[in-house]
């Protein structure tokens, strides 16, 4: 096997920037390509077949989990390794379900990434001792998880919903984030559908229970 083809799928520049710049110095890694939201990083693995793509978990348009389910459904030989800023497995369930081989935290990639990517590039899995130790108890206990809604939200989604219970407006979350406020409706559609709730009133209901605001 020659170098391993990398797409990278990160939604900040400069974040991109370091990652190219770390796997650069790599002999045995050549990034073919960049994305910055999650469809594009469906086209772009699609269209280049890279042996791995690094997806950053939350992106615009299409979330980095969503996409990592897109690009396995393809049906095409491409790996994917999340990366993500959140606690080593707090997510770790929901992307081994989309097929997902690898899970790395962005504060260790300069020694983590390199090692997940060469893994992922083989097929193989890679995982902190963490997430073993809470997969092999939940395999001892039978499988049986509890199940926390909050979980379930991207950390872009978990933004939108503070904000929105916060009482920012839609172009007041879309400045502060980054993003269109179309695409601010489309976060909060989804945090909707993903907790159960139909109202604002009930965001912030549900933010203030979980301690995403203060009382004031």
């Amino acid at each position: 096997m020659g170098k391993i083809k990398v797409l990278l799928a990160e939604d900040h520049a400069v974040v991109r920037a370091g990652l190219k710049a770390l796997l650069s110095h790599e002999p045995d890694m050549e990034v073919i390509g960049e994305a910055s939201s999650g469809r594009e990083a469906v086209d772009k693995a699609a269209q280049l077949q890279p042996h791995v793509v690094v997806m950053d978990i939350s992106m615009p348009e299409m979330d980095g989990l969503e996409a990592t389910k897109a690009i396995r459904n393809l049906g095409i030989p491409t790996q994917v390794v999340i990366l993500t800023v959140h606690a080593q497995d707090e997510y770790l369930m929901r992307a081994l379900q989309v097929g997902a081989c690898g899970y790395v935290v962005k504060s260790a990639t300069d020694t983590d990434l390199l090692e997940a990517i060469r893994l992922a590039s083989r097929g193989e899995v890679f995982l902190y001792p963490s997430a073993v130790r809470r997969l092999l108890s939940e395999y001892l206990q039978g499988g049986r998880t509890t199940s926390d809604p909050l979980s379930t939200l991207t950390a872009r989604e978990t933004a939108v919903l503070r904000l929105t219970a916060a009482g920012y407006t839609n172009q007041e979350i879309a400045q502060k984030l980054g993003i269109s406020p179309k695409t601010v409706d489309t976060y909060r559609q989804r945090i909707m559908e993903k907790l159960g709730l139909h109202r604002r009133s009930e965001l912030v209901r549900f933010a203030l229970r979980r301690g995403l605001l203060s009382e004031d």
